[in-house]
């Protein structure tokens, strides 16, 4: 019987809506040596999810659906025991999230998440992105409005949404690495990624400290 490969890397990008995290990945899989699976909350949502129990993962923070709540653990459980049985065979993976609880009830999904992936090598990396960046993202190719909302200027207010996510997606801010992609590239946002797998000091353990955070719960 050949031996059982070696678990592949689990790169974890959680960051807010237009904070970069879909270029980061894709430049993963592109620069990367080897076969990095993405997985992430588009491609659950849209590939998998039922359209009626949509935005499902990507429910954003405010507890606006609470009909939609009981089903996020399942959801989040399905996707990180996927991502867990990608790593056992050998597979690297990326993947892109926007994990908070803001729901209308704490649900503690991260920390149970985290559990999942115990014993395998995780990087769990914070994508962070200023309000006034992701607010000109927002308004990029939106004809008339692309100078609404400039970098040191009042601009248009922040709707709700947003600075709800801007709140909620960085709690409680326990990583391996962060980046700020107002200032780094896809590009260099993977280089600094590929350093920190490479280099391996220190190691890794934002996810071994959030399982400490998890409640038991059944499998």
């Amino acid at each position: 019987m050949a031996p059982a490969p070696r678990p592949g890397w689990i790169v974890i990008l959680n960051g807010a809506p237009r904070s970069g995290k879909s270029s980061i990945a894709a430049a993963i899989q592109e620069s990367f040596d080897g076969a990095w699976m993405s997985l992430g909350v588009d491609a659950h949502v849209n590939a998998i999810t039922p359209p009626r129990f949509r935005p499902g993962i990507g429910l954003r923070p405010g507890g606006e659906r609470p009909d939609l709540e009981p089903l996020l653990p399942a959801f989040y459980a399905a996707l990180y025991e996927s991502i867990a049985a990608h790593s056992r065979l050998g597979l690297d993976v990326v993947v892109d999230v926007g994990h908070h609880d803001d729901y209308s009830r704490p649900l503690r999904i991260l920390p149970d998440c985290a559990r999942r992936l115990a014993g395998l090598p995780v990087l769990f990396v914070g994508v962070r992105c200023p309000i006034e960046t992701n607010m000109q993202r927002r308004r990029a190719g939106q004809v008339g409005r692309e100078g609404l909302y400039a970098v040191g200027t009042a601009g248009e207010p922040v709707p709700a949404p947003v600075q709800r996510w801007q709140n909620a997606v960085h709690v409680p801010g326990i990583y391996d690495l962060e980046l700020d992609t107002s200032q780094l590239t896809p590009a260099e946002c993977a280089a600094r990624i590929l350093a920190r797998l490479t280099d391996g000091i220190p190691r890794p353990t934002a996810f071994e400290r959030l399982v400490e955070l998890a409640p038991l719960t059944e499998s």
